[in-house]
C-alpha cells in the first residue's frame, strides 16, 4: 500500500512539473510575441515573472535584456546580460552567444560604472569582430579615452528643469523665448493619444513652454495642435525666420493612423510645415526623401539654413544609424542625401545631430567610445563641409546612460540636453546648463638650446590666434614665465627673445580642462655659437663664397669683407689656430687645379696675416679637385650649379 501511494505521489509530482513546464513553454512564446511586436514592457514583465520561479534559458535572457537595452534600461539591462554571460540556465554552453551581445554588454557594465569589466568584454568584442569600426575605435585609444573624456569634463554646471514630468522629456530647442521639446506626458483627453507599445507611455507631442527673464519657465502647453496625429510627433527645428519647422513623426496614413512596414514596425519620417498669417502651422509636407523601408528623424538645420542634417538607418548607412546630409535650395528643391563619413558614423547609433552657430556638429554616439550608452559628442564642420575628429564632451553632459537632443546658444553660453540618467524625474529628463568660464595656466622655462642653461629676463610675448596681442612677460632668474587667464580649447602664439638668441615662436593649444595648467618650454639658440675644434669658421660663420677672378689668386674686395669676418674671430680667440683649405672643381687640368688651389689659399693665408694675425696662428694648403662633395669628378656630366658645390674655402679650427 505504501509502495503504491508513493508512486501516486511521484506521478503526481511528473504531472504538475510537466504542467508547470508547459505553462512556462506556453509563457515564453507569448513572451516571445510581444517582443517580436516590439511591445517590450509587455515581454519584460512575463520574462521576469518566468525568471523569478526559476526558468531561464539564452534565448529568453537574450530577449529580456534586449527589451530594456531598446528602452535605453541600461543598468536593468546589464542584469541580465550578467545572467546571460556569467550565471547558470538550462542551455547554457549549448547556445552561441553573438559578437553583439559582448557589444551591448559592455555598454551596460559602463552603466553601473564597471569599467574594468567592460574593457574585458570589448576586447573579447574586439576579437570576434576586428573589422567593426566600434572594435577599431576602441582598439586605438582603450588605455587612454577614459583620461582623455575627464581632461574634457566639467565645463558646464547643470541642472534638470521644471518642465520635466514622469514620463519622458526630450528634446530640446528655443524659439524666440519659447522652449520647444518632445513629451510623452499624458495627454489622451487632449489628442486621443494611445500608449505606445515599446515605452508603455503615451505617444509624445510637441509641447512649448515660455523661458522667463530670471530663468524659471511657465507651465507647459501643446505647441501645435494643428500638427498633431495619434502617433509620435518629436523633435523640431526652425528656420532662422522662425517661418518653417521640420519635425519627426511616425509614418501614417491620409487618416493618421500608423504605417507598418513589413517587419511590423512603424518607421520614423521628417515632415515639413510653415506658418501661416493667423499663426498656424500648416502646409504640412513630407520631405521627399523618407521612405517606407527605413527611419529618417530628427532634423537638425545649419546656422544659414542651407543644409539638413538627420539621423537615419536608410542604405549607405555604416552601421545601425548615421548622421545624413541634404543640401536645402532657395527653390524648394533638395540636393543628394550623403553620408556625413567615418569620423562621424561607425558600427554603432549615431542620431540627434544638432549644429552651432559657430559651425560645429554636435550628435549622440554610442559607437565611438564613451561613459555608456549614447554619450554626446562634438566635431568641426569646415570650410569646405568636410568634417573633423569628434571628441567626447564629457561630463556632466555626459553619463554612463543615455545622453542626446544637445543644443547650445553660443552666444549665451547656455543650453539643454536630454537623458535618462539616475536621479531623473521621469523616464527621459531634459537639462539646462551653462558653460562655465573656463581658463586655464600657461607656464614654462625658457632656455639655451645647446647648454641647456636657463635664461634670466627673455621676454615672452603672447598672441591669440588671430596675432593680437594678448601680453608680455619677462622670465625670473629661473628662466621661468607665466600667464593666467587664457581660454580653455583655444589656440596661442608664444614668441620667445633674448639677447645674442635668435627668436623661437611656437603654437600652444590649451586644453579643455578648467583650472589646468599647461606647460611649454622654449629653447632657444644663440645666434653666434661658441666655437669648437674642427668647426669650419665658413660655416658657423655663414660666410658668403670667397670668389677669385679666372685663374687668379689675388684676394678680390667683396672676398676680403668675408675674410675680415675670419680675422675678427681670430682676433676674439688669440689661442685659436685655423687651416685654410682651397679646392677646386674637376673641370681642367688636374695638375693644374691643385697648384692653382695651393696659390689661392696661401694668397689667403697672407691677406688674413696682413691684418695683424700672427703667422704661427694660420696654415693654409690647396687641395685641387682631390676632395670633391659629389660625384662631378672627371667626364661626369653636371650642372653649373653642382661644380659650384666643389668650388670652396675652408676655415678649419685645428686648435683653441
Amino acid at each position: 500500500m505504501r509502495k503504491q501511494l508513493l508512486k501516486i505521489s511521484l506521478l503526481g509530482l511528473l504531472l504538475l512539473a510537466g504542467v508547470s513546464a508547459q505553462a512556462q513553454r506556453t509563457a515564453e512564446k507569448k513572451a516571445d510575441k510581444e517582443y517580436q511586436t516590439q511591445a517590450y514592457v509587455d515581454a519584460i514583465k512575463i520574462y521576469e515573472r518566468m525568471a523569478k520561479k526559476g526558468y531561464t534559458n539564452a534565448d529568453m535572457l537574450m530577449k529580456l535584456a534586449d527589451a530594456y537595452y531598446f528602452n535605453g534600461k541600461l543598468p536593468e539591462a546589464n542584469q541580465w546580460y550578467t545572467e546571460l554571460f556569467e550565471g547558470e540556465y538550462d542551455d547554457k554552453g549549448k547556445t552561441a552567444i553573438a559578437a553583439e551581445y559582448y557589444y551591448r554588454y559592455a555598454q551596460t557594465l559602463k552603466s553601473v560604472e564597471n569599467y574594468d569589466k567592460s574593457k574585458q568584454m570589448m576586447e573579447e568584442f574586439a576579437k570576434l569582430e576586428g573589422d567593426d569600426s566600434r572594435a577599431q575605435l576602441f582598439e586605438a585609444s582603450k588605455d587612454r579615452y577614459l583620461k582623455e573624456i575627464e581632461n574634457n569634463s566639467e565645463r558646464y554646471d547643470l541642472k534638470n528643469i521644471s518642465v520635466n514630468t514622469e514620463y519622458s522629456d526630450y528634446g530640446a530647442t528655443l524659439y524666440g523665448d519659447q522652449l520647444i521639446y518632445t513629451s510623452a506626458r499624458n495627454t489622451d483627453h487632449q489628442s486621443g493619444k494611445r500608449l505606445h507599445d515599446w515605452t508603455n507611455e503615451s505617444f509624445t507631442s510637441l509641447f512649448s513652454s515660455k523661458i522667463n527673464a530670471d530663468g524659471t519657465f511657465d507651465e507647459p502647453q501643446r505647441f501645435a495642435p494643428e500638427l498633431e496625429t495619434k502617433v509620435n510627433e518629436a523633435t523640431a527645428v526652425f528656420t532662422q525666420d522662425g517661418k518653417t519647422m521640420y519635425f519627426t513623426r511616425n509614418n501614417t496614413n491620409l487618416k493618421g493612423k500608423r504605417r507598418l512596414n513589413k517587419g511590423n514596425s512603424t518607421l520614423l519620417k521628417i515632415y515639413k510645415a510653415t506658418l501661416s498669417e493667423e499663426g498656424k502651422w500648416d502646409n504640412i509636407e513630407e520631405l521627399p526623401f523618407n521612405s517606407d523601408n527605413y527611419n529618417t528623424a530628427h532634423p537638425a538645420l545649419t546656422p544659414d539654413d542651407k543644409w539638413l542634417y538627420f539621423s537615419s538607418d536608410r542604405e549607405g548607412t555604416l552601421g545601425q544609424s548615421d548622421i545624413f546630409r541634404v543640401a536645402l535650395y532657395p527653390t524648394g528643391e533638395y540636393g543628394k542625401v550623403e553620408n556625413v563619413g567615418k569620423k562621424v558614423n561607425t558600427a554603432g547609433r549615431e542620431t540627434f545631430p544638432f549644429i552651432s552657430k559657430d559651425h560645429f556638429l554636435f550628435f549622440s554616439s554610442d559607437g565611438h567610445p564613451g561613459l555608456g550608452g549614447l554619450d554626446v559628442f562634438v566635431a568641426k564642420i569646415n570650410v569646405d563641409g568636410s568634417i573633423g575628429n569628434a571628441s567626447n564632451m564629457g561630463t556632466p553632459i555626459n553619463s554612463s546612460t543615455d545622453d542626446f537632443g544637445f543644443y547650445v546658444d553660443k552666444k549665451t553660453r547656455k543650453g539643454f540636453v536630454s537623458s535618462n540618467r539616475a536621479n531623473g524625474v521621469g523616464g527621459d529628463d531634459i537639462y539646462f546648463f551653462m558653460e562655465k568660464v573656463c581658463h586655464q595656466i600657461l607656464e614654462g622655462i625658457v632656455f639655451d638650446k645647446d647648454t641647456k642653461e636657463v635664461l634670466a629676463n627673455a621676454k615672452v610675448t603672447i598672441y591669440n590666434n588671430a596675432y593680437n596681442t594678448i601680453g608680455e612677460i619677462t622670465t625670473d632668474e629661473n628662466g621661468y614665465y607665466k600667464v593666467e587667464d587664457l581660454d580653455c580649447n583655444k589656440k596661442y602664439r608664444l614668441k620667445a627673445e633674448a639677447i645674442k638668441y635668435n627668436t623661437e615662436e611656437v603654437v600652444v593649444l590649451m586644453d579643455a580642462k578648467i583650472g589646468g595648467i599647461k606647460k611649454q618650454d622654449i629653447a632657444l639658440e644663440k645666434t653666434e655659437k661658441p666655437i669648437s675644434k674642427d668647426d669650419d669658421l665658413f660655416k658657423k660663420l655663414k660666410l658668403n663664397p670667397i670668389y677669385f677672378d679666372f685663374d687668379k689668386s689675388n684676394i678680390r674686395r667683396d672676398a676680403s669683407i668675408e675674410l675680415m669676418k675670419v680675422v675678427e674671430v681670430l682676433k676674439e680667440y688669440p689661442t685659436m689656430k685655423i687651416d685654410v683649405r682651397s679646392h677646386t672643381d674637376s673641370r681642367g687640368n688636374d695638375d693644374y687645379n691643385l697648384k692653382l688651389s695651393d696659390r689661392r689659399a696661401k694668397s689667403t693665408v697672407a691677406w688674413i696675416i696682413s691684418q695683424g694675425i700672427e703667422a704661427s696662428c694660420i696654415t693654409g694648403q690647396g687641395y685641387g679637385e682631390t676632395q670633391l662633395q659629389n660625384k662631378c669628378s672627371n667626364g661626369v656630366p653636371c650642372t653649373v650649379e653642382e661644380h659650384q658645390l666643389n668650388r670652396r674655402s675652408e676655415f678649419i679650427v685645428t686648435e683653441l
